[in-house]
C-alpha cells in the first residue's frame, strides 16, 4: 500500500478527532471545578458570633455553592442557587446554570468606585478566548475542503495546504488555551469582581477546592489531535511528491528509445542458424531501396 493512502487516513482520523475534542470542550461547561464545603461553612457561620454577617451571602451568593465552570456557563450540580440577580435554568442535560456575561460594562459600571482597569483587561481576554476557537474552527472547515479536493486530485499542493491550515487552526486552539490560563490568573490574582477570588471571604477560601475538570483535559488533546494531523499531513504531501516522481521515471523508460531507432530497426528473416537481416521495407520513390523513380 502507498504511503501517502496510510498517512491520509491517519492524518483524517486525527483531524476528526481533534474538531470532535475541541466542539465537545467548547460546548460543555466542566472547564473548572468549584466544590465549596457549605457544611463546613455553616458550621463557623453557627459557633462565631461574627459568623452572622455571612448568612445572607452564605444563601443567596453563587459563590458559596458547589459549581462547574465552562467558555458560556456557570452550572450548579448539588445544590440550586435560589433567585437571584443571575438568572438560573436548566440547561440541556437538566443542570441547573446561569450564564457568564461577556457584554461591555456600562457607562455606569465604568464609573462606579469599584471598576478598575484588571476588570476590563480580564473581559476583553475572555472574549478573546471565544473568537480564537471561533477562528479555530473556520480554519478546519477551510482544511476540509481543501482536504477533500487534495484526495480526490491526489494533489500534494492541496495537501500540503490543508496541513497549513490544521496547523493554523492547532495555534489558534492553543493560543486560546494560553489566554483561558491568563483570564485564570487574572481571576485569581487580581481585583477583578466581587464573584472572584480576591473577593472572597477567608472562610469563602478555605473551603473551597478548585481544579481543572474533563472540558479542559479535552481542549488540550483536542489541540494535540490537530497538530498530530497538521504533522501526517505534511508527511502524506511528502510521499504523494515521492510517488508522483517514481511515476514520471517510470513514463520516461517507457518513451526512451532503445538500442536501435523505431524508425530503422532491423528485423530479420530466413532461417537458422544464421539469419539475415534486412532494414524495413522501401517504399516507391524512398531514398533507401535500390531504385529511385
Amino acid at each position: 500500500m502507498p504511503c501517502s493512502a496510510v498517512t491520509l487516513s491517519l492524518a483524517t482520523i486525527s483531524a476528526i478527532i481533534a474538531v470532535a475534542l475541541l466542539a465537545i470542550a467548547f460546548s460543555t461547561d466542566n472547564w473548572l471545578s468549584y466544590e465549596v464545603k457549605r457544611n463546613n461553612i455553616q458550621t463557623f457561620i453557627a459557633k462565631h458570633p461574627d459568623g452572622a454577617s455571612l448568612t445572607e451571602s452564605f444563601n443567596n451568593r453563587l459563590v458559596y455553592y458547589t459549581r462547574t465552570r465552562g467558555l458560556f456557563r456557570y452550572c450548579y450540580p448539588k445544590e440550586k442557587p435560589p433567585a437571584s440577580s443571575v438568572q438560573i435554568y436548566l440547561s440541556p442535560v437538566e443542570t441547573h446554570c446561569s450564564n457568564i456575561d461577556y457584554f461591555p460594562q456600562t457607562e455606569e459600571d465604568k464609573s462606579s468606585p469599584g471598576f478598575n482597569e484588571d476588570i476590563m483587561a480580564r473581559l476583553h481576554l475572555a472574549r478573546s478566548v471565544i473568537a480564537a476557537f471561533i477562528l479555530s474552527f473556520v480554519a478546519i472547515f477551510c482544511a476540509f475542503w481543501t482536504g477533500l479536493s487534495g484526495c480526490w486530485k491526489r494533489s500534494a499542493g492541496a495537501i500540503t495546504a490543508t496541513a497549513i491550515l490544521m496547523l493554523t487552526a492547532c495555534l489558534l486552539a492553543a493560543g486560546a488555551m494560553g489566554l483561558w490560563h491568563t483570564v485564570e490568573f487574572f481571576e485569581k490574582e487580581k481585583v477583578v469582581g466581587d464573584d472572584y477570588y480576591q473577593s472572597w471571604t477567608t472562610v469563602l477560601r478555605d473551603n473551597t477546592r478548585i481544579s481543572y475538570d474533563w472540558s479542559y483535559i479535552v481542549a488540550w488533546a483536542g489541540v494535540a489531535s490537530s497538530l498530530l494531523a497538521s504533522i501526517l499531513l505534511s508527511g502524506a504531501a511528502v510521499c504523494l511528491r515521492g510517488e508522483r516522481e517514481k511515476e514520471e521515471q517510470l513514463n520516461l523508460q517507457y518513451l526512451m528509445p532503445g538500442k536501435y531507432p523505431i524508425s530503422g530497426a532491423p528485423y530479420p528473416y530466413g532461417g537458422f542458424p544464421q539469419p539475415q537481416l534486412y532494414p524495413q521495407p522501401y517504399y516507391h520513390g524512398s531514398q533507401y531501396g535500390p531504385y529511385n523513380y
